[in-house]
Parts: C-alpha cells; structure tokens; sequence
C-alpha cells in the first residue's frame, strides 16, 4: 500500500454554518462513503481530518461538540484522524510523517472547502512530493463574498451580491489552479471505476 484517501473537513462545523444552504454538494458524505469504500477495498490508508479553532466558542470550537465527521462517516480501526488548526492538512499536525512511515507516495484529496482547505492540502502534498489525485465531485463549497463586502450580510443579501463568486465558478478557478501543475483532477466514477 502506497496511496491514501485524505477526507479533509468532511464535519458536521460547516453543517451548523447559515451557508450550508447554499453549499455545493450537500451529499458530500455519500461521495466521500464511495471514495472510502473504494479506498478500503484497494488496501489503500484513509486518513480522517478534522479542523478545530479552539478557543474561538465558533463552530470550529471542539467545546461545542461539532469537530466530528459527519453522520455516515466512521473510521475503520486502523484509520488515522489527524485535527488540524491551519488550512492545510500538514502545517499543524504529523500527516506528512504518517505518510512517509508508512511509504505512502500517492494521495487522494476530497472533503470541505473545494478552494481552501482541499486545494491548500493539495498544493503542499505536491510540495511535498506526493503524486495527487483532486477529487473535485467529492469536494464542497460554499459562495464567497468580495472582500470589500460586509462580513456580516445575510445569505440572501451575499447571494444578490453580484460581486460574490459562486460554488461553480470556485470549482472551476481551482481546478484550473491545481490540474497540471498540483494535482491531476478526477472524478469519484474516474477512481473507484464505478460510473
């Protein structure tokens, strides 16, 4: 075994934000469920993360009981969990000695948010040196005000915003990003090779 399924941020946080209801994939734990069954089924590790902001009484604060994976997802018994308080999944935790103890060379990415935390962790697995599939079908985002805009406008009031970059448009800039130069870009059907 020399590839691994890294879930980034696949946690019920985001689930207690106002913006879920206008997040791109709302089945993202089905997606990730495909990619994990597939991964367990090739031999392959799945390392779990988590992202926690302790201290900060948020969504993120570990205190309020909402850093878990979200219903659905468990990890299997020889399955690393790593939490993580930077965007990437390496800066603030062991994730790159796991990796190498174990030989891993090959990663594939999926999880929350598509253009932060997914596609920083991609970027320096590649630094890295670590071959990286993104799984963009098993990503998720959210719209993103502009950063003139007031931090706390309704989701209606962003969504009016014509300034606001929405879901579709921020899959597209990373992918347009992270193929080629980070990472190949694949699809759940393209890796589990069920359609």
């Amino acid at each position: 075994m020399n590839r691994a399924l890294l879930v980034v941020d696949v946690q019920e946080s985001f689930r207690r934000r106002p913006l879920w209801r206008a997040i791109s994939n709302p089945g993202i734990a089905e997606s990730v469920s495909r990619l994990v069954d597939h991964a367990r089924a090739e031999g392959d590790l799945v390392v779990w993360v988590l992202h926690s902001e302790p201290g900060t009484g948020g969504v993120f604060d570990p205190v309020n009981g909402h850093v878990r994976l979200m219903d659905g997802l468990v990890p299997g018994e020889a399955e690393p969990t790593v939490v993580k308080t930077s965007h990437n999944a390496f800066t603030s935790t062991n994730l790159e000695q796991t990796l190498t103890h174990r030989g891993i060379r090959e990663l594939a990415v999926c999880g929350i948010r598509t253009e932060q935390c997914c596609e920083t962790t991609t970027r320096v697995a590649s630094d890295l040196g670590h071959d990286v599939s993104f799984v963009t079908d098993a990503t998720a985002t959210n719209p993103i005000g502009h950063r003139d805009a007031p931090a706390d406008r309704s989701l209606e009031e962003l969504l009016a915003d014509p300034r606001t970059l929405h879901p579709a448009e921020i899959i597209a800039r990373t992918e347009y990003a992270l193929a080629g130069r980070f990472a190949s870009i694949r699809t759940v059907a393209e890796v589990t090779g069920v359609g």
